[in-house]
């Protein structure tokens, strides 16, 4: 593991200091003041977390099923140490990490985004960007986060927050709808638990896609490693830059539900419509294989290459 880069504050952290330790509070999200947050997990006490970082509010907003279940300031990047912009998902936890570069300084209730440094953390807010890239967060908030994010948790990193959406697809991932394929799909997932339900030492593979307009091609990667590459058919219009995250099977129509995000500072307000995508029926075959619920399936109208991913992480950089 290469922590030579993994980020804290300038200084290192002093987490007596103002803010750092936070406070829950009640109030409207604007008025929220430096280490302030609201945490509501009672609003939706079941289904996959996704967490946005905002980086114009200097907010991070947690959803649970696609409810807001939480909301609390931040510290992003300073100028010349920005905080990247993208897709991520959680690679590590750590709720006792301390920093190798920056004097051993504590880094309590880690959630690492890349290998190379980007991490949700506790630290000092002082109320603007000041981190060397990573996002701080108050010290009790990180802690109450630490609890609900698992391994694969999708965070989405923007330069302004936009709330999710809910879709159901009618059929398969990539695929028309056939009530036969559907129910092999039901039948695949009755096997499978959702990320939140696995140990940190547990070796499931956590499946993501990504489909790319650019490259018109679509990966399917297992933790941090290719596995799976196929076409991607579209309508020939711009994806935009859009997440989303599987819950699993629609109760009330046959089809899969999922959590959906636009994400980007210029996004493409096309509806959010999986039938827009689609791939050759031997590929689809293939995809049934690494479908699980809190799975997450990212558009993107960036080319698939390194430049728009850090190392091996799973990371699409804006």
């Amino acid at each position: 593991m290469n922590r030579r880069a993994f980020v804290a504050g300038a200084g290192g952290i002093v987490l007596a200091a103002s803010g750092a330790l936070g406070q829950h509070v009640y109030k409207e999200i604007h008025q929220l003041l430096p280490g302030e947050f609201v945490w509501h997990p009672e609003r939706q006490p079941d289904g996959p977390v996704a967490v946005i970082v905002s980086l114009d509010e200097q907010r991070v907003h947690v959803y649970r099923n696609g409810i807001r279940i939480a909301v609390s300031t931040c510290s992003t990047g300073k100028p010349g140490h920005e905080t990247p912009t993208g897709v991520f998902v959680v690679l590590q936890k750590d709720r006792d990490h301390r920093s190798s570069t920056y004097n051993n300084a504590p880094m309590p209730n880690t959630n690492r985004l890349t290998w190379d440094g980007i991490a949700l953390h506790a630290g000092n807010l002082p109320g603007y960007p000041a981190s060397h890239g990573c996002v701080r967060l108050p010290l009790k908030f990180s802690a109450l986060l630490f609890e609900v994010t698992h391994l694969g948790t999708p965070v989405v990193i923007a330069d302004s927050h936009h709330s999710p959406q809910e879709v159901v697809h009618p059929g398969l991932i990539l695929s028309g709808y056939a009530e036969q394929e559907f129910e092999h799909v039901l039948a695949t997932l009755d096997d499978k638990k959702h990320p939140s339900d696995w140990e940190l030492d547990d070796a499931h593979p956590i499946s993501s896609m990504i489909a790319s307009s650019y490259d018109g091609r679509i990966l399917v990667i297992e933790n941090d490693r290719e596995v799976a590459e196929g076409k991607l058919l579209w309508d020939g219009k711009p994806l935009g830059s859009h997440v989303y995250v599987l819950k699993g099977a629609h109760d009330g129509q046959k089809g899969m539900h999922w959590a959906a995000l636009t994400y980007g500072a210029d996004p493409v307000r096309e509806a959010h419509d999986l039938r827009r995508v689609r791939t050759e029926e031997r590929f689809a075959a293939e995809l049934r294989g690494y479908i699980h619920p809190g799975m997450i399936f990212i558009l993107t109208d960036l080319p698939l290459h390194p430049d728009s991913r850090s190392g091996r992480d799973f990371v699409i950089m804006s």
